[in-house]
């Protein structure tokens, strides 16, 4: 009898699906790979379990994870665990309907992961369980697909980085936005020069509501520490949070408050800035400030709605986040900005294209420099092919062709987090990458750039640089021959 669609086999997906795969992998940003490398777990089929499958843990995870079986995936969705009922009966029967198979239940994710049979889990729990969950799922031989943010921390972004390398498995963070093609092709034109000396990305995030951002997810009289198991939701025991009194806002709008997200620091800006990282190659910053404050949503919220961070970089590039959740007609323009030109990509998210600006040639020397558009192809369901990216690379045991690896996750922690730190804090930060530290800032960073101009130097240039000069020299007017300070009256210039 003929094998149904969704009973193909680890080995025969692989196979029809390798031309895809390496398109998928052209496309990713190739970051290292932990050791010790090895493909997805001893079962035919990869088996996978949801960790909080509520919200976009069920429509970023379960549902698109169902869809793909549907499409042949050799994937099979065997488990579930949320500490609300209603979600995990709502996650269950999903799976039951689409699949054919009820998953295992189970009250505790600790069960779960104790699960042998288990290959891979999808987390999608609040920011202040990403890391604890993370790193146990990767020390139980699991292969770990995490929403963003990765974490709700810095150190907390280098505890799993290190447990991701020592584990040999695959990791994505749930950036969907990193599935879009056109940051790999804006990557390759910053490399090869095309706008010159890489200056500036800025970025945002603009919404309203008449209701106040995060409230629009529904309180219902259901939930309550009946159907909610509290005590684990806080992770009290685990040191995650404070021990507060049962709160169904705390619970469903917890990204209001900062024991349990940051707002749009970690729900928003990790979207643009993972996006504009990969475009531009940078990754951690080494000087971040954060401003802003709660304007006008006043709900008994602790995160700002208004909120920008700018971010400077040893490459002698500077990064603009910013947003506000009160207005939304009129964003910036997301942009990466040269000496020769800068790439547009328009706002919102979805980019199948974007178009280079040129700057006038009376700047750059080369009347050749035109303006131009690039469409580079369009993704129909980014979250889809975010998932698929996952699962590919879990089948081909492939760490490195991941969309958005832990490597690149923890550089956008650092970006947001310090950003979050700065506002509430009042401070600016340095950050040393090499040591993981942050520290307060100095007069250190603004005097390394006037010590590089005064010495004449040339400037820094983005991972993967290969244009040399282009664009990055300036050209003295022939009367800046007279510049120099007069030493006992004589004129430099005679």
């Amino acid at each position: 009898m003929k094998k149904q669609q969704h009973d193909v086999t680890r080995r025969e997906f692989i196979h029809k699906s390798a031309s895809g795969a390496a398109a998928l992998g052209a496309a990713a940003s190739v970051l290292a790979a932990p050791a010790g490398v090895r493909a997805a777990g001893a079962n035919e089929r990869l088996r996978i379990g949801f960790i909080g499958p509520g919200g976009r843990g069920f429509d970023g995870h379960v549902k698109p994870l169902a869809k793909l079986r549907k499409a042949g995936a050799p994937i099979d969705l065997v488990a579930v665990n949320d500490v609300y009922t209603h979600n995990a009966d709502k996650a269950a029967d999903h799976i039951r309907t689409e699949t054919g198979s009820a998953p295992t239940m189970y009250a505790n994710y600790r069960e779960l992961l104790a699960d042998e049979s288990i290959d891979a889990v999808c987390i999608g729990t609040p920011d202040h369980w990403h890391a604890k969950q993370t790193i146990d799922a990767l020390q139980a031989g699991k292969h770990v697909y995490c929403e963003k943010p990765m974490t709700h921390t810095i150190d907390e972004a280098f505890d799993v980085v290190r447990a991701w390398k020592t584990s040999g498995k695959v990791m994505q963070v749930g950036v969907q936005s990193t599935a879009l093609p056109v940051w790999g092709k804006a990557n390759e034109l910053l490399r090869s020069g095309k706008l010159g000396k890489v200056l500036m990305y800025q970025t945002e995030y603009f919404r309203n509501s008449v209701m106040g951002q995060w409230r629009y997810y529904k309180l219902t009289r259901d939930m309550s520490p009946k159907t909610i198991d509290w005590k684990q939701w806080l992770g009290v025991d685990e040191g995650l949070a404070p021990d507060v009194p049962f709160d169904r806002a705390i619970y469903a709008q917890w990204r209001r408050f900062w024991p349990f997200g940051s707002g749009m620091y970690t729900d928003l800006f990790v979207h643009r800035t993972t996006s504009m990282l990969k475009a531009t190659g940078l990754r951690f910053p080494r000087r971040v400030v954060g401003a802003g404050g709660i304007f006008m949503e006043y709900d008994g919220r602790q995160v700002p709605d208004v909120a920008t961070v700018v971010a400077d970089y040893d490459e002698g590039v500077q990064g603009l986040i910013t947003a506000t959740m009160c207005s939304q007609v009129t964003p910036i323009r997301q942009l990466i900005r040269g000496h020769n030109g800068s790439i547009d990509f328009g706002t919102g998210e979805e980019f199948s294209g974007f178009d280079f600006k040129a700057e006038r040639p009376q700047v750059t020397l080369d009347s050749s420099i035109k303006d131009k558009h690039f469409e580079v192809g369009k993704v129909h369901d980014s979250t889809y092919a975010h998932q698929k990216n996952f699962v590919d690379c879990c089948l081909a045991g492939t760490p490195d062709k991941v969309n958005c690896s832990p490597n690149l996750g923890a550089a956008a922690i650092v970006t947001v987090n310090l950003g979050s730190r700065s506002y509430r804090e009042g401070k600016v930060f340095h950050f040393d990458a090499e040591t993981q530290t942050v520290g307060d800032a100095d007069a250190s960073w603004a005097k390394q750039w006037e010590d590089k101009s005064k010495s004449r130097s040339k400037p820094n240039h983005i991972a993967g640089w290969n244009a040399g000069d282009t664009g990055s020299l300036l050209q003295d007017p022939p009367y800046q021959s007279l510049e120099g300070p007069w030493v006992d009256g004589r004129d430099p210039a005679v």
